[in-house]
């Protein structure tokens, strides 16, 4: 028993002697690694294919893609108000139908965002899920139909 004690000793004594300061997170390493993975993937070209036989139908396919992927982050409206919760943190994404925000009116910025997501919490949907046929059916969604009815 004495000799399962010592080494349980001195782990703990010299883990409280390691080097004091700020940790690395793993969740967050891990996530920027999964970030940059995906964008070594990512190619705007993926999207010069997809057509639509109307706009509507883009809309409408993104309005229910949106609701199954997108929806409990982005809320209903796309005003970033869901109130979903991760890792004990409620997220705070960015309203869609803010003028200001910095995807307005920019779809291939919005398809590569939602390819790649982000290391804070936004999927990188293009490695988990989504074709490249609905990430361009969201975007359009997002244009033009989230956008033009929240404004």
């Amino acid at each position: 028993m004495r000799w399962i004690a010592l080494p349980l000793s001195l782990a703990i004594v010299m883990g409280a002697c390691g080097e004091s300061g700020p940790r690395e997170d793993p969740a967050s390493e891990a996530a920027i690694d999964s970030v940059d993975m995906a964008m070594e993937v990512y190619d705007a070209a993926m999207f010069d294919t997809i057509s639509w036989d109307s706009a509507g139908a883009a809309v409408e396919r993104g309005r229910v893609v949106f609701s199954f992927s997108c929806q409990k982050c982005h809320g209903h409206t796309g005003r970033g108000d869901a109130g979903f919760v991760s890792q004990s943190d409620t997220l705070t994404p960015p309203s869609f139908i803010d003028p200001e925000w910095r995807f307005a009116g920019d779809k291939e910025g919005i398809r590569e965002q939602v390819f790649v997501g982000t290391a804070e919490g936004m999927p990188h949907w293009g490695m988990v899920g989504l074709k490249p046929r609905d990430i361009d059916a969201v975007a359009t969604f997002v244009l033009r139909g989230l956008r033009s009815e929240g404004q």
